[in-house]
């Protein structure tokens, strides 16, 4: 067995876990590379059915082939996809593009307060209707109190304080010094009620793991992970207003593989086109001990 199949095993091991052991349990797909990895995960987990939901938080300043590709995939793999939003943040134009606030405060409010509020049911959801290919309102208000997310320890310094399964208290607060030990494959997932537990199934891969994997697994990604002629290409993704892409000529997935092997930005963070980590010190712990991703 060779380093990406013991990546999947275990990855597909936390996943089964999961679903057995956290009865409202949902994903978060960001539409990202390492969520959707996660999400080919999940179909491989349970033979090509996703019997969760996927939710995603749109901040409607996302880069428009994103949800062009969010809507596209739920469509062909069958997806029961949600999305939800800070609606009233929109509408009183309470946001960073809109001059209002800076980026921590515009991030605060359209991803950590919507998720937190998603997650709860307290604010509207929408689900796809796949007779239509339309959102409707939800109508179920179940909170989901499992969520599994495509966090990765080497994406950023508070990543790596994470587990496996992470505790949250009723706020979605996370309390980085309060953390389960977790010791070979023995994971803590009894937690007290009100708890709000989030699970990781990506955090030992590598972004060189994620793109190794991709290509194996022949996974379909969205395109702005590659150069479409103007010398550049997304490295991470994120809302169009706090994104930058880098310099790069890889136009396939295996030219990405090799850029990555050659070390071309080994001394470049990935998220380092994310001009809300610079906001945050260098880093993402201040949201995300409020609930942010």
């Amino acid at each position: 067995m060779d380093q990406l199949e013991q990546l999947e095993s275990k990855s597909i091991h936390i996943l089964r876990e999961a679903y057995r052991e956290f009865k409202s349990l949902c994903m978060l797909w960001s539409i990202g590379k390492d969520s959707t990895v996660m999400l080919w995960l999940a179909r491989k987990a349970f033979f090509g059915h996703v019997p969760i939901p996927l939710v995603h938080i749109d901040t409607a300043f996302k880069i428009p082939a994103m949800i062009e590709y969010r809507d596209k995939m739920a469509m062909k793999w069958g997806l029961n996809m949600i999305y939800g939003q800070n609606v009233k943040a929109l509408e009183e134009k309470r946001t960073f593009p809109d001059g209002a606030i800076d980026r921590l405060s515009c991030c605060k409010a359209l991803k950590s307060e919507a998720l937190k509020h998603t997650l709860s049911g307290e604010w509207d959801r929408w689900r796809l209707n796949h007779q239509t290919g339309k959102y409707e309102v939800d109508q179920n208000r179940e909170p989901y109190t499992g969520v599994i997310v495509g966090v990765r320890a080497d994406e950023e310094g508070s990543r790596s304080k994470e587990r496996y399964f992470s505790p949250r208290d009723k706020e979605s607060d996370w309390d980085v010094d309060d953390q389960p030990p977790e010791l070979w494959t023995y994971y803590k997932t009894d937690f007290a009620p009100g708890t709000h537990v989030r699970i990781h199934p990506l955090l030992d891969w590598t972004e060189l793991n994620l793109w190794e994997y991709i290509e194996r697994e022949e996974i379909p990604v969205v395109d702005l992970y590659f150069d479409r002629g103007e010398g550049t290409r997304y490295r991470s993704l994120g809302c169009m207003p706090c994104t930058t892409p880098v310099e790069s000529n890889a136009k396939t997935v295996s030219e990405i593989v090799e850029e990555l092997r050659g070390g071309k930005f080994s001394n470049i963070a990935e998220r380092s086109g994310r001009a809300q980590d610079k906001d945050d010190g260098g880093g993402l712990e201040t949201l995300r001990r409020d609930g942010y991703m």
